[in-house]
């Protein structure tokens, strides 16, 4: 089924909640702060390079972009959070819509919070996973894994997991670059997104 993750096709960009589309079908959403990985992981998903807008510059994801795998199933690029250079009045905004969005949508159907595995996770994660971890699966996944050797990676993992064993959210080790934990993120995707 992961040939549903190549046909991935951009439909449209929202500022304001009232930009939405249609909240019908099922939806994943990406989350997880500035240049951790997050546009780079749905590319690498959807097998097409430039689906999403990557960029060395911090805070690049300023929409809420929706793409398309088929007629029921979504794909969502949350902007990044935790990018001081945004103008308050922006990350003001950016708090109310998005916290709109991720408690009021009814098609979203998990969440897939992208986390650089060097830094682990931060305030602003765990504030997003006590924002909608009692109402959405989520899980965590952690990026730019072959920046760590592999006894420093597992560490890290077992942590985070250890960490979040309690509130029942997953976590696994990905890299874009390598190949590593590629099937177990589609394999999350399916879960989330119902797709047997």
């Amino acid at each position: 089924m992961s040939n549903l993750y190549q046909q991935a096709r951009f439909i449209t960009s929202a500022f304001e909640l009232s930009q939405l589309i249609a909240d019908e079908g099922l939806e994943i959403a990406f989350a997880g702060r500035s240049n951790a990985g997050k546009s780079t992981a749905i590319n690498k998903l959807t097998s097409q390079k430039n689906l999403c807008k990557t960029s060395k510059t911090p805070g690049r994801t300023q929409l809420i972009n929706f793409f398309a795998l088929d007629d029921e199933h979504r794909l969502v690029d949350l902007p990044g959070y935790g990018f001081a250079k945004v103008p308050l009045k922006l990350r003001q905004h950016w708090d109310a819509v998005l916290s709109g969005y991720l408690l009021e949508r009814k098609s979203l159907s998990g969440l897939i919070i992208v986390v650089d595995i060097r830094r682990g996770l931060s305030d602003m994660d765990m504030a997003l996973i006590d924002l909608v971890g009692h109402k959405l699966p989520v899980h965590i996944l952690l990026a730019k894994s072959d920046k760590l050797k592999n006894e420093a990676r597992a560490k890290m993992l077992q942590q985070v997991r250890r960490q979040l064993a309690p509130l029942g959210i997953t976590a696994s080790a990905y890299s874009a670059l390598s190949g590593l934990g590629q099937d177990e993120f589609i394999a999350s995707c399916n879960g989330l997104l119902k797709i047997t």
